[in-house]
Protein backbone atom coordinates (compact mmCIF):
# COMPACT_ATOMS: atom_id res chain seq x y z
CA UNK A 1 0.00 0.00 0.00
CA UNK A 2 1.67 3.35 -1.13
CA UNK A 3 0.72 6.12 0.52
CA UNK A 4 1.89 9.80 -0.12
CA UNK A 5 2.28 11.28 3.22
CA UNK A 6 4.15 14.04 1.60
CA UNK A 7 1.67 15.39 0.04
CA UNK A 8 0.73 17.52 3.10
CA UNK A 9 3.81 19.61 5.11
CA UNK A 10 2.83 18.17 8.09
CA UNK A 11 2.88 14.51 7.18
CA UNK A 12 -0.22 13.54 7.95
CA UNK A 13 -2.92 11.77 5.61
CA UNK A 14 -6.33 11.81 6.73
CA UNK A 15 -8.28 8.32 7.45
CA UNK A 16 -11.71 7.53 7.35
CA UNK A 17 -13.12 4.79 9.96
CA UNK A 18 -16.21 2.69 8.58
CA UNK A 19 -17.17 -0.21 10.35
CA UNK A 20 -16.71 -3.15 8.34
CA UNK A 21 -19.85 -4.42 8.48
CA UNK A 22 -22.26 -1.86 8.89
CA UNK A 23 -20.66 0.73 6.59
CA UNK A 24 -21.34 3.58 8.31
CA UNK A 25 -18.29 6.23 8.66
CA UNK A 26 -17.68 6.17 12.32
CA UNK A 27 -14.55 8.96 12.47
CA UNK A 28 -11.80 10.67 10.73
CA UNK A 29 -8.47 11.31 12.24
CA UNK A 30 -4.80 11.63 10.97
CA UNK A 31 -2.48 9.08 10.54
CA UNK A 32 1.31 9.79 9.62
CA UNK A 33 3.99 6.62 8.40
CA UNK A 34 4.62 5.43 12.25
CA UNK A 35 0.68 5.17 12.89
CA UNK A 36 -0.13 3.45 9.76
CA UNK A 37 2.61 1.20 10.61
CA UNK A 38 1.74 0.75 14.39
CA UNK A 39 -2.18 -0.06 12.91
CA UNK A 40 -1.02 -2.29 10.84
CA UNK A 41 1.34 -4.02 13.74
CA UNK A 42 -1.34 -4.26 15.90
CA UNK A 43 -4.26 -4.18 14.47
CA UNK A 44 -5.72 -1.38 16.36
CA UNK A 45 -6.59 2.31 14.65
CA UNK A 46 -3.57 4.42 15.80
CA UNK A 47 -3.94 8.12 15.11
CA UNK A 48 -1.61 10.66 15.03
CA UNK A 49 -3.19 13.07 17.48
CA UNK A 50 -2.79 16.66 16.50
CA UNK A 51 -3.80 18.22 19.98
CA UNK A 52 -1.57 16.01 21.96
CA UNK A 53 0.95 15.44 19.92
CA UNK A 54 1.64 12.06 19.51
CA UNK A 55 0.73 8.62 17.97
CA UNK A 56 -3.04 7.91 19.96
CA UNK A 57 -4.56 4.28 20.08
CA UNK A 58 -8.01 4.87 19.88
CA UNK A 59 -9.17 3.26 23.05
CA UNK A 60 -6.21 3.15 24.69
CA UNK A 61 -7.77 4.86 27.77
CA UNK A 62 -11.60 3.48 27.35
CA UNK A 63 -11.08 0.61 26.16
CA UNK A 64 -13.11 1.52 22.95
CA UNK A 65 -10.62 0.14 20.53
CA UNK A 66 -11.14 0.10 16.43
CA UNK A 67 -10.31 -3.52 15.32
CA UNK A 68 -8.94 -3.34 11.64
CA UNK A 69 -10.53 -5.74 9.47
CA UNK A 70 -9.19 -3.83 6.01
CA UNK A 71 -7.39 -1.00 5.01
CA UNK A 72 -7.67 0.36 1.69
CA UNK A 73 -5.98 3.67 -0.14
CA UNK A 74 -7.49 6.20 -2.27
CA UNK A 75 -6.86 6.89 -6.06
CA UNK A 76 -4.60 9.90 -5.51
CA UNK A 77 -2.64 7.97 -2.92
CA UNK A 78 -3.40 10.79 0.04
CA UNK A 79 -6.40 9.04 1.85
CA UNK A 80 -6.39 5.96 3.78
CA UNK A 81 -9.70 4.11 4.55
CA UNK A 82 -10.09 2.03 7.59
CA UNK A 83 -12.71 -0.70 7.83
CA UNK A 84 -12.85 -1.78 11.50
CA UNK A 85 -15.06 -3.34 14.18
CA UNK A 86 -15.34 -0.77 17.42
CA UNK A 87 -15.46 -2.18 20.45
CA UNK A 88 -17.84 0.21 22.48
CA UNK A 89 -18.97 3.92 21.14
CA UNK A 90 -16.43 5.53 18.92
CA UNK A 91 -17.06 9.09 20.13
CA UNK A 92 -15.73 10.41 23.04
CA UNK A 93 -19.43 11.68 23.69
CA UNK A 94 -20.58 8.52 24.26
CA UNK A 95 -22.34 8.18 21.04
CA UNK A 96 -21.87 5.83 18.19
CA UNK A 97 -20.24 7.78 15.87
CA UNK A 98 -18.79 10.87 15.31
CA UNK A 99 -21.66 12.23 13.36
CA UNK A 100 -24.18 11.12 16.54
CA UNK A 101 -25.54 8.41 14.48
CA UNK A 102 -26.67 5.39 15.64
CA UNK A 103 -23.99 2.44 14.08
CA UNK A 104 -27.10 0.11 12.90
CA UNK A 105 -26.95 -1.75 9.45
CA UNK A 106 -29.66 -0.37 6.80
CA UNK A 107 -29.56 -4.38 5.59
CA UNK A 108 -31.71 -5.75 8.06
CA UNK A 109 -30.52 -9.15 7.61
CA UNK A 110 -26.71 -8.14 8.53
CA UNK A 111 -28.13 -6.46 11.99
CA UNK A 112 -29.70 -9.37 12.71
CA UNK A 113 -26.81 -11.63 11.80
CA UNK A 114 -25.10 -9.11 14.63
CA UNK A 115 -27.66 -10.25 17.03
CA UNK A 116 -27.46 -13.96 16.14
CA UNK A 117 -23.81 -13.48 17.16
CA UNK A 118 -23.74 -11.63 20.50
CA UNK A 119 -26.64 -14.24 21.74
CA UNK A 120 -24.27 -17.51 20.47
CA UNK A 121 -21.10 -15.20 21.95
CA UNK A 122 -22.59 -13.82 25.22
CA UNK A 123 -25.55 -16.03 26.08
CA UNK A 124 -28.34 -15.89 28.75
CA UNK A 125 -30.71 -17.95 30.14
CA UNK A 126 -33.45 -16.49 28.76
CA UNK A 127 -32.53 -16.38 24.88
CA UNK A 128 -34.40 -18.86 22.47
CA UNK A 129 -30.90 -18.27 20.76
CA UNK A 130 -29.00 -19.14 22.88
CA UNK A 131 -30.72 -22.32 23.66
CA UNK A 132 -30.09 -23.11 20.19
CA UNK A 133 -26.51 -22.73 20.41
CA UNK A 134 -26.21 -24.65 23.84
CA UNK A 135 -28.13 -27.96 22.39
CA UNK A 136 -25.91 -28.41 19.91
CA UNK A 137 -25.59 -28.26 15.94
CA UNK A 138 -27.91 -31.58 15.58
CA UNK A 139 -30.98 -29.72 16.90
CA UNK A 140 -30.27 -26.50 15.39
CA UNK A 141 -30.35 -28.44 11.94
CA UNK A 142 -33.21 -30.51 12.66
CA UNK A 143 -35.32 -27.12 13.59
CA UNK A 144 -33.83 -25.79 10.16
CA UNK A 145 -35.51 -29.16 8.64
CA UNK A 146 -38.71 -28.73 10.87
CA UNK A 147 -39.25 -25.04 9.39
CA UNK A 148 -38.26 -26.22 6.27
CA UNK A 149 -40.62 -28.86 5.74
CA UNK A 150 -43.74 -26.16 7.42
CA UNK A 151 -43.10 -24.03 4.21
CA UNK A 152 -43.49 -26.32 1.79
CA UNK A 153 -46.74 -27.27 3.52
CA UNK A 154 -47.82 -23.42 3.50
CA UNK A 155 -46.89 -23.17 -0.06
CA UNK A 156 -49.41 -25.51 -1.23
CA UNK A 157 -52.05 -23.96 0.62
CA UNK A 158 -53.33 -20.30 0.01
CA UNK A 159 -52.55 -18.47 3.61
CA UNK A 160 -50.22 -15.60 2.56
CA UNK A 161 -49.71 -14.88 6.00
CA UNK A 162 -48.75 -18.35 7.59
CA UNK A 163 -46.71 -18.97 4.28
CA UNK A 164 -44.52 -15.31 5.32
CA UNK A 165 -44.32 -16.37 8.86
CA UNK A 166 -42.91 -19.90 8.01
CA UNK A 167 -40.58 -18.79 5.72
CA UNK A 168 -39.40 -16.17 8.10
CA UNK A 169 -38.51 -19.06 10.72
CA UNK A 170 -36.94 -20.74 7.92
CA UNK A 171 -34.95 -17.72 6.79
CA UNK A 172 -34.03 -16.92 11.00
CA UNK A 173 -33.00 -20.71 11.88
CA UNK A 174 -30.87 -20.74 8.80
CA UNK A 175 -28.74 -17.98 9.75
CA UNK A 176 -28.52 -19.40 13.17
CA UNK A 177 -27.57 -22.75 11.18
CA UNK A 178 -25.09 -20.82 9.39
CA UNK A 179 -23.03 -19.45 12.56
CA UNK A 180 -23.01 -22.51 14.49
CA UNK A 181 -21.17 -23.69 11.08
CA UNK A 182 -18.80 -20.39 11.16
CA UNK A 183 -20.02 -19.01 8.73
CA UNK A 184 -22.59 -16.11 7.63
CA UNK A 185 -25.21 -15.36 4.85
CA UNK A 186 -22.29 -12.95 2.81
CA UNK A 187 -20.61 -16.88 2.79
CA UNK A 188 -23.46 -18.21 0.92
CA UNK A 189 -23.61 -15.16 -1.29
CA UNK A 190 -20.27 -15.12 -2.46
CA UNK A 191 -20.66 -18.85 -4.07
CA UNK A 192 -23.89 -17.44 -5.39
CA UNK A 193 -22.21 -14.94 -7.18
CA UNK A 194 -18.74 -17.27 -8.22
CA UNK A 195 -21.63 -19.66 -9.91
CA UNK A 196 -23.76 -16.51 -11.85
CA UNK A 197 -19.89 -15.44 -13.01
CA UNK A 198 -19.51 -18.90 -14.23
Amino acid sequence: MQIDFQKSSDGLVPAIIQDAVTCKVLMLGYMNREALEKTMAESKVTFFSRSKNRLWTKGEESGNFLIVKDLKVDCDQDTILVKASPVGPVCHTGADTCWDEQNISNDFLATLEGIISDRKNNPTDKSYTASLFARGINKIAQKVGEEAVEVVIEAKDNNDELFLNESADLLFHYLILLQAKGFQLSDVISVLKQRHNK
